[in-house]
């Protein structure tokens, strides 16, 4: 009878913690936003944020952030809640795994994605075959030379389906084909329950059915088939509202990048590495065109490259007129570039072509066991655990690699200009089961 009353008395508790708070419990006195350091392991920032609205039991769109952190990482972030306490947060401690939320504090304004000021970055590669020497010169390169800017394979999201085909069929307002897209069966691993819905999709075409399908519904497959449950399959653009701002800019943005790293090998297949008339630079903040006297004044790391938009100019040599026509066969028009939708138009934005990382250090590192960690995480720091220690001389060597990036760039393009070797989901996954074999 007591186990039953005190497993009861901390079900309540938790209810009461979990549950939405009224809306006049809020103190005037307090800023809206609960800001907090959000760590996780192994969840995007999306999933994370999807878990926590669940535990929350609010809308995801109530929780802000800057920028996006990668899955397959130890990751810290900053997050605001709105009007979400500092306690039931914290309580939140107890309940996840692999998350930790601390440092809370009261704002009156929440986060907004373009506000991060950069990332740093911690990255191990083990197993290494190459020798001291190489690794040097690899390394010195990266810090003095820098990498190609382009977008990493992750922009384009990790399924046969690539977000920028979806960024596409919503520019040139093809609103089934987004659905479809979105919702059709793919090849390639994906969670059973997924594939379930997809099927049911493809066979039935009855979005309640599919919906039946997901357990969990705060995908975007499962916003889309709700969105389309409500609204009718011939009301796409509606039932497309139901995903959340940012996920759906995210498919348009992907269709960006994708001409933007296009354009960017062409560019450099065509000039290579150095500055040329018709390159542009910035000057205030204002693209301008070189001339061939400032061309030979500037260098490689001066030059960027425009994302495709109507607030954008592009270069005046060849390179310029490839945009068209990328554009052109993708059924759009460079020259008019805003959506009768305007969360969907697009203004663009200029981006270096090459960047050096900051901050830029490294070191080998010998071991024997390779499920040893190598990095001393923030939570190990707090709670007073010592970092790990390793021997002189090992069965395996490891490069442990630190560098600071600006926002929006990529540290797999990084890496991948110290391996000189495709980083790729697929390929590296092809090198882990060849090397646990």
């Amino acid at each position: 009878m007591f186990l039953f009353l005190l497993l009861f008395f901390f079900l309540f508790s938790l209810k009461l913690l979990t549950q939405a708070p009224r809306k006049h419990s809020w103190p005037k006195s307090r800023g809206s936003f609960c800001h907090c350091v959000l760590y996780k392991e192994n969840k995007d920032t999306m999933d994370a944020i999807n878990v926590l609205s669940k535990f929350l039991r609010v809308k995801p769109n109530l929780i802000s952030y800057m920028g996006t952190k990668d899955k397959r990482a130890i990751t810290v972030q900053e997050i605001a809640v709105l009007k979400i306490s500092a306690q039931r947060l914290s309580h939140l401690n107890k309940c996840l795994m692999n998350f930790k939320l601390g440092n809370f504090s009261y704002k009156k304004h929440p986060l907004k994605l373009g506000e991060l000021q950069g990332n740093h970055f911690t990255v191990v590669i083990r197993n290494i075959s190459g020798s001291d020497q190489q690794v040097e010169q690899a390394m010195t390169s990266l810090r003095d030379t820098g990498f190609i800017n382009y977008y990493g394979m992750q922009r384009f999201g990790t399924t046969a389906v690539p977000t920028y085909q979806v960024g596409r069929a919503i520019l040139q307002n093809s609103w089934k084909e987004v659905m479809d897209l979105i919702l059709k069966p793919r090849p390639g691993a994906e969670k059973g329950y997924l594939v379930r819905c997809r099927e049911e999709w493809a066979r039935s075409q009855d979005p309640e059915a599919a919906l039946r399908k997901l357990p969990v519904k705060r995908c975007v497959e499962g916003q889309l088939l709700r969105g389309l449950a409500r609204h009718g399959k011939n009301n796409i653009v509606t039932a497309f509202g139901l995903i959340p701002r940012n996920n759906r800019l995210m498919y348009i943005h992907s269709y960006q990048s994708f001409v933007w790293n296009c354009m960017v090998s062409r560019r450099i297949e065509a000039f290579g590495l150095i500055a040329v008339p018709g390159d542009l630079v910035l000057r205030g903040g204002t693209a301008v065109l070189l001339s061939k006297a400032e061309a030979e004044s500037h260098s490689i790391h001066d030059i960027v490259m425009p994302l495709p938009g109507f607030d954008v100019i592009y270069p005046s040599h060849h390179i310029g007129e490839g945009y068209r026509e990328m554009l052109k066969a993708d059924g759009l028009d460079i020259d008019n570039m805003r959506h009768r939708i305007r969360d969907y138009s697009l203004s663009g934005a200029y981006r270096h072509v090459v960047l050096r990382p900051h901050n830029v250090s490294w070191q080998v590192i010998s071991y024997d066991d390779p499920r040893i960690p190598m990095v001393h995480t923030d939570i190990e720091k707090l709670q007073g655990k010592p970092p790990p220690v390793f021997p002189t001389e090992g069965q395996y060597r490891a490069l442990r690699m630190e560098f600071s990036l600006p926002p929006s760039t990529y540290a797999t393009m990084a890496i991948r200009e110290v391996l000189k070797m495709d980083t790729s989901i697929k390929t590296q996954t092809q090198l882990n089961t060849t090397w646990l074999n």
